[in-house]
């Protein structure tokens, strides 16, 4: 009875830090779409949470992603904060040469996690969870560049994101993707318009 009462309370306080990893997630989008740069402090709570829930339902890669999240979130909260002209960062478009680097680092880096994945850990969907995080590794590096790719990068892993966490009874989390799904759309035409402004 005793383990039975100590699995519920785990999974009680996973559930709400859940809601909290979800809800600043969200937040962290938000922010991002409207190129403010609280999208770096809401990610980096999210991130943090998400390390330690991830770890628990057996998502390594998606344990690691989160970390480098993390360091980029520093990252990018610098970047983003310069204000002077010469290095202030606006969004720009990747170039031709740019966008073969972009798909060739998402084949290298899901080759490489996916070898770690299924040789060295107890994971059960080490194909899926490799592909999402090397797509969201790359669209991280580019989100920290305003590149407009970035977008691109959030739609493609949300969509393979919502069923693969929906797998792993990470019902919200599931939910949150639909939502991040609809918001990176959002984001990639706000940011065309910006671009075409500029």
């Amino acid at each position: 009875m005793e383990i039975i009462n100590s699995a519920f309370e785990t999974a009680k306080a996973m559930r709400f830090l859940e809601v909290i990893a979800v809800f600043m997630g969200l937040a962290s989008v938000i922010f991002s779409k409207k190129e403010n740069i609280l999208v770096y402090p809401t990610g980096i709570i999210s991130v943090l949470i998400y390390v330690y829930l991830f770890f628990e339902v057996k998502l390594y890669a998606d344990t690691g992603i989160n970390l480098f999240y993390f360091g980029m979130s520093i990252y990018g909260w610098y970047n983003w904060s310069r204000k002077s002209k010469d290095t202030k960062i606006d969004i720009s478009k990747n170039t031709r040469n740019q966008n073969i680097l972009v798909i060739v680092s998402i084949l290298i880096l899901w080759y490489f996690l996916y070898f770690l994945l299924s040789n060295y850990t107890d994971s059960d969907v080490a194909h899926i969870d490799s592909y999402t995080t090397a797509v969201c590794f790359v669209g991280m590096w580019l989100m920290t560049w305003k590149r407009i790719e970035n977008w691109i990068m959030w739609i493609i892993a949300d969509v393979v994101s919502v069923p693969l966490y929906w797998y792993k009874e990470l019902y919200l989390t599931s939910f949150q993707f639909v939502i991040f799904i609809i918001l990176s759309v959002l984001g990639y035409m706000e940011w065309k318009k910006k671009l075409h402004k500029n």
